[in-house]
């Protein structure tokens, strides 16, 4: 085959347009026109085509102008040596793609009691009773600290009654006295004006005073002195120091006047009172003598 070159093809256009001159031209219309324009705007397409085509010398110069500046470029591992920001990590990729587990399989049985849930899935065993109540906190004092600071010196015996902030000892004007009585016959007398609070009971080592009798307790009862503020019917006040009995949950109680009292409870005693510890036949008169001033007074008179 005949090589087809850039001569050839303009002699066989110069050929192609005598040609197309000498014949004679035909009035085609517009269509006609349009059809040349669409010849001459391929034929231009081709020769641009052939004008930019690139000779293998050029490619050739291009190659080593490319080496070239690949040369003088800074390599990629020396750029990312400088760059501060540490390069990135590649991600390991798992086994699993989705971290969230398989959806479980749900199953046909019953659902659980709502007791049985509540209690992480135990099924109680009787569950028509009544509900179990928890046990709610204590906070009342358990007596350890008191039973320390109540102790004896020297002894292990632990004092069942402490007394009060209000307590007090009587004014040298009034002297409280209590007369043991064994039926008609004077047994002891107790000045009760000289301590602020007298412990009775069987203990010698801890009691202020003895009760000899079996039915007694260790610890049985107290006569306590307090400060006690009163206010009249006109809104005055008045101080006064009283005497009040109280009974320390003994055994076989303590009496008033023939009565009963409640255990830790403080009673008032007034001149003339009558106590009785147990079972114990004596009796305890309380006594509250007039000062020595009146008593002269009344001497003087009679």
């Amino acid at each position: 085959m005949a090589e087809f070159t850039r001569t050839d093809r303009r002699s066989t256009r110069r050929d192609d347009s005598q040609s197309r001159d000498a014949r004679p031209r035909r009035n085609y219309g517009e269509r006609g026109s349009d059809r040349r324009r669409s010849y001459d705007s391929d034929t231009d397409r081709v020769e641009r085509h052939e004008r930019h085509r690139r000779k293998p010398e050029d490619r050739e110069y291009r190659s080593k102008q490319r080496s070239q500046e690949r040369s003088r470029s800074p390599d990629r591992s020396q750029l990312r040596r400088h760059s501060r920001s540490p390069p990135p990590k590649r991600r390991r990729h798992s086994e699993s793609r989705s971290r969230s587990p398989p959806p479980s399989r749900r199953s046909r049985a019953p659902l659980p009691s709502q007791d049985a849930s509540f209690r992480g899935g135990k099924e109680v065993a009787n569950t028509d009773g009544p509900p179990v109540e928890k046990q709610k906190p204590n906070y009342k004092p358990t007596g350890l600290l008191a039973k320390e600071a109540n102790t004896v010196a020297g002894t292990t015996t632990v004092l069942k009654y402490h007394e009060p902030p209000e307590a007090r000892k009587p004014p040298a004007r009034e002297r409280w006295r209590m007369y043991v009585f064994k039926q008609k016959d004077l047994m002891d007398t107790i000045y009760l004006h000289q301590r602020s609070a007298w412990l009775m009971g069987r203990d010698e080592k801890v009691t202020d005073y003895l009760l000899e009798h079996p039915s007694a307790s260790k610890q049985h009862a107290v006569i306590q002195f307090r400060h006690r503020t009163t206010t009249d019917e006109f809104g005055d006040k008045t101080n006064k120091v009283k005497p009040y009995l109280i009974d320390l949950d003994s055994a076989n109680g303590t009496k008033l006047n023939g009565k009963k009292i409640g255990a830790s409870r403080y009673v008032e005693l007034v001149d003339g009172d009558v106590v009785a510890f147990g079972d114990s036949e004596r009796e305890y008169v309380m006594m509250l003598p007039p000062p020595e001033g009146k008593k002269a007074d009344a001497s003087a008179e009679d």
